[in-house]
């Protein structure tokens, strides 16, 4: 299982508490933001098109990904995740992007 932390408009929306856990099965690779990200929209479907856009998978701009104190923003969502995150020892971190002027 797959730790995922969720930033608060996210736990509005999907009705859940702050940390959940995906299933991302029986995955025969390593587990990816595109495989964790797919989990949890399964589980959440309410989340659909809030983390990542609808049509191209993209993440939206005002969302980032951290797992083990990196930013993963910006990785290849077909990258690999830290060993940590794959194991359940670290959770996947999903942020709400600050902006402000």
């Amino acid at each position: 299982m797959i730790r995922v932390i969720l930033p608060q408009h996210l736990q509005n929306l999907a009705h859940s508490p702050r940390e959940v856990e995906v299933d991302v099965g029986d995955s025969a690779g390593a587990v990816t933001q595109r495989s964790v990200l797919d989990a949890l929209e399964k589980k959440y479907p309410q989340l659909r098109g809030a983390i990542r856009e609808h049509q191209t998978l993209k993440r939206r701009p005002m969302v980032r990904f951290f797992a083990c104190q990196e930013d993963l923003s910006h990785e290849s969502p077909d990258a690999p995740l830290p060993a940590k995150v794959a194991s359940g020892e670290e959770p996947f971190v999903i942020i709400g992007a600050i902006a402000g002027g």
